[in-house]
């Protein structure tokens, strides 16, 4: 069986678990922080979360292990299938990734876990968010799916990391991201509808009430 590390609380981790639920492949979920410990860097060198443990061994990024799970059980397929449509998820995943989640993490201390950005910080932020929200108008209408007619790993990505950023936007930066995107709102209700969704959220809902609670004792 594969083996899921990580924590609920974890985006990242959360766009994994919710491609298992939708492929309908049995799994483990082995709670585990990003650290520097053994058992963990045996898994995951950069002693990061998410990775996953499958028959042949370990390793860890979250859209290699997307590749993988499409590559190792492509019977319900969670990528296009012509390969133009398919490099373009992959840039959609990476305009999500690493020009709007990584750059919207920047507030998190301070937007979620009573910590502080500075001015400077949350003004650097708010020109890339600008700039990430109007490449992804450019690139998807989110009309019915982001990437045409199916579902697909780019619709998870989006739904996972979209509201956070937009939630951080709004209470540091004094900007709505979503409005920059028309037709986002009505697209994520669709998507959260999705039973692999439902499961997710709830448990990250659970997990981050824990996680809270145990930062305050």
């Amino acid at each position: 069986m594969l083996k899921l590390y990580g924590f609920s609380v974890s985006n990242y981790y959360n766009v994994i678990k919710a491609a298992l639920l939708e492929k309908g492949l049995a799994f483990e979920e082995v709670t585990v922080y990003p650290s520097s410990e053994e058992s963990l860097l045996n898994r995951s060198p950069m002693g990061k979360v998410p990775c996953i443990e499958t028959p042949e061994g370990s390793f860890s990024e979250s859209q290699v292990i997307l590749d993988y799970l499409e590559e190792a059980h492509p019977d319900t397929p969670l990528m296009p299938s012509s390969p133009f449509q398919r490099a373009k998820a992959r840039e959609i995943n990476r305009v999500l990734e690493l020009y709007l989640e990584l750059q919207a993490r920047r507030l998190y201390p301070e937007a979620f876990f009573g910590g502080k950005v500075s001015d400077e910080t949350k003004a650097e932020v708010k020109v890339a968010l600008e700039k990430a929200t109007g490449a992804l108008a450019r690139l998807t209408t989110f009309d019915p799916y982001i990437v045409g007619d199916s579902f697909t790993s780019s619709d998870i990505v989006a739904a996972i990391h979209l509201p956070l950023a937009r939630d951080a936007g709004r209470k540091l930066l004094d900007m709505d991201l979503f409005e920059q995107l028309p037709g986002v709102k009505a697209y994520l209700g669709r998507i959260r509808e999705r039973p692999s969704m439902q499961r997710v959220l709830a448990d990250y809902k659970t997990g981050l009430e824990t996680f809270l609670k145990s930062k305050q004792g």
